[in-house]
């Protein structure tokens, strides 16, 4: 028998109850619900101490003061390392040099740009990264662990976004990571009254897909997900020409394409600047007096370990290189650093390790570094040749190394087999492209035994060197921003 207390004796017995916990669960969404932006607030100008602290952190003094327009307040979403993530510092500090107000948040696990620390108009605001158990290598693993993961970030991302930051006129968001990111940006976005802005590093659906594979289900549901949570954003932003193509293509979304360019950070170094730093650094310091002479060449790569930078190509080349330096004595030793932190590290140690052992690297010295920003600009300013091993699981980014190396006048050799790669590299004048560990160790041999080839390749990577990031930002996300006229 029931008991008579789940005996219903008329309809509006239990609609009654219905209608309270309907109402009592909307009230408790409209008190908990995040604040929403208010443009009146922005409009209060930031005060001359802060301006001058913002002056003397930049190093000029065209700082607007914003007392005429009101300050423009931004989110800066990263759903991974702020450290690693430099497009997205450099979004903030040209922001705060307009004189905007910027929250960044993310996973904060290595060195910020110090000019960002100093910038008393940019406030880093960190979330608690997803437990080390909700990361595997494994596919199978993979297909349990990710929701879990996915969850943790859905929850952690919606408290930092709803309820640790100041509601902003914008968010800008990198893209990938697509999910949850863009869903909870989204939504949050709507309840905040705020501008989605989406900056396209590249496609979240193509990165899964070097895991799981393109006809995977869940890289097709990945990518309809990615396409119905970013038509909706206010504005896009894309890394080339050829990303803004496939978005007006695929997804129906008009993007405007802002490239990286080098920060004033990397800057070539002078004769005298590039032996002082040999020396002082420890991974060249013993190679210092062959790398000042020529009869070492300094060769760097910066890589993530991941599975779309193919580290095996530039062992393979280097062993080739290295059996023909052997016979060749116009052929210079290299010294290759390898900067980077990933997840396939350790693997590629160990080979390094055993080819060592096997004397097949006798005219070749590797190792690997992690450095502060400056070190690292420091770096490519010292260095004869940059490899760059990004493959672009989407055919269409382009590795912002590149970018960097050009910064210092360094030349490059390149993974050129995808459509964007034209948009950075001009074929013989600053850099040239390869498709295979022979054709690469063949460049190597070509590049290095010329000095000539090489000092003309200098030039036009020094050439590269004109156009700053802020020649690229100010009329594109400035403008958008309304920071710029």
């Amino acid at each position: 028998m029931i008991p008579d207390v789940f005996v219903f004796e008329s309809p509006l017995d239990y609609l009654l109850p219905l209608a309270v916990t309907i109402s009592t669960l909307i009230t408790v969404l409209l008190i908990t619900s995040p604040s929403r932006y208010d443009s009146r607030i922005d409009s209060t100008p930031p005060r001359r101490q802060s301006e001058d602290r913002l002056a003397a952190a930049l190093k000029t003094e065209d700082v607007p003061t914003e007392s005429s327009k009101g300050v423009v307040s931004v989110q800066i979403v990263v759903l991974g390392d702020i450290g690693r993530s430099p497009r997205m510092q450099y979004h903030a500090l040209s922001i705060a040099k307009h004189g905007g107000r910027v929250d960044i948040i993310g996973y904060q696990e290595s060195d910020i740009l110090p000019e960002i620390l100093e910038t008393p108009l940019i406030n880093i605001i960190p979330i608690s990264p997803a437990p080390k158990v909700f990361q595997t290598s494994n596919n199978l693993l993979f297909l349990l662990v990710a929701p879990l993961k996915v969850l943790w970030q859905i929850c952690s991302l919606y408290y930092v976004l709803g309820y640790c930051t100041k509601p902003a006129k914008w968010m800008l968001v990198q893209n990938p990571p697509s999910i949850p990111t863009l869903a909870i940006s989204r939504i949050i976005c709507c309840l905040r009254a705020t501008n989605l802005v989406i900056d396209w590093h590249n496609f979240g659906y193509s990165i899964l897909a070097l895991k799981m594979g393109e006809s995977h289900r869940l890289v097709k549901f990945a990518k309809a997900l990615e396409v119905y949570w970013s038509r909706s954003a206010t504005a896009h932003l894309t890394v080339t020409n050829a990303m803004a193509r496939v978005l007006k293509n695929d997804f129906d979304i008009q993007a405007l394409p802002l490239h990286d360019r080098p920060p004033n950070h990397f800057q070539p170094l002078s004769s005298k600047q590039k032996s002082s730093f040999l020396a002082k650094l420890p991974e060249t310091a013993k190679y210092a007096s062959e790398l000042q002479s020529g009869s070492r060449k300094l060769i760097v790569s910066a890589t993530s370990w991941t599975p779309d930078e193919d580290f095996s190509l530039l062992l393979d080349a280097i062993v080739t290189y290295s059996t023909q330096a052997s016979s060749n004595p116009k052929l210079p030793k290299i010294l290759a650093i390898i900067t980077g932190k990933g997840p396939q590290k350790q693997h590629y140690l160990s080979k390094i390790a055993h080819l060592n052992k096997t004397n097949q690297l006798s005219h070749v010295d590797i190792t690997t570094a992690w450095l502060t920003m400056q070190d690292y600009a420091s770096l490519l300013g010292a260095a004869d040749l940059g490899i760059s091993l990004h493959t672009s699981s989407s055919g269409v980014d382009l590795p912002m190394k590149v970018v960097d190396m050009f910064g210092t006048g360094l030349p490059v050799l390149g993974w050129s087999k995808f459509e964007a790669w034209s948009e950075l590299v001009t074929e013989g004048v600053n850099g040239k492209g390869f498709g295979s560990a022979e054709v690469l160790s063949e460049l190597l041999v070509e590049v290095l035994a010329d000095e000539k080839k090489l000092a003309g390749l200098r030039e036009g990577a020094l050439r590269e060197c004109d156009r700053r990031w802020d020649d690229e930002w100010d009329p594109v996300a400035g403008r958008l921003l309304g920071l710029v006229d």
